[in-house]
């Protein structure tokens, strides 16, 4: 992150829109927008946020494979077999 160019006041983007719409397309980087000195919003690019959204749904699914693998190493799963007859009974539905 470059502070002098990444953080910015609300005006100078509302000022200098296409100009730092075109640094976040060249830079990649998420700029800060800040109100009277303080972070207030996030402007970023519609690619990079898409690689975030990426990242988080990678994360998401390897946490919940390693809960899975700590279900199984500690004994806390049924067999298949079992699951389907006990949603056959709830639901009554035949085999």
């Amino acid at each position: 992150m470059d502070i002098t160019k990444d953080i910015q006041p609300m005006t100078t983007f509302r000022n200098h829109s296409a100009e730092i719409m075109q640094h976040l397309k060249n830079t990649k980087r998420p700029v800060i927008l800040t109100v009277n000195g303080k972070a207030a919003a996030v402007v970023q690019d519609a690619e990079a946020y898409q690689h975030l959204l990426d990242l988080a749904a990678e994360a998401s699914a390897a946490e919940g494979i390693r809960q899975g693998l700590e279900d199984l190493r500690n004994g806390r799963t049924r067999p298949v077999r079992a699951v389907f007859d006990e949603i056959r009974a709830d639901f009554d539905i035949s085999r």
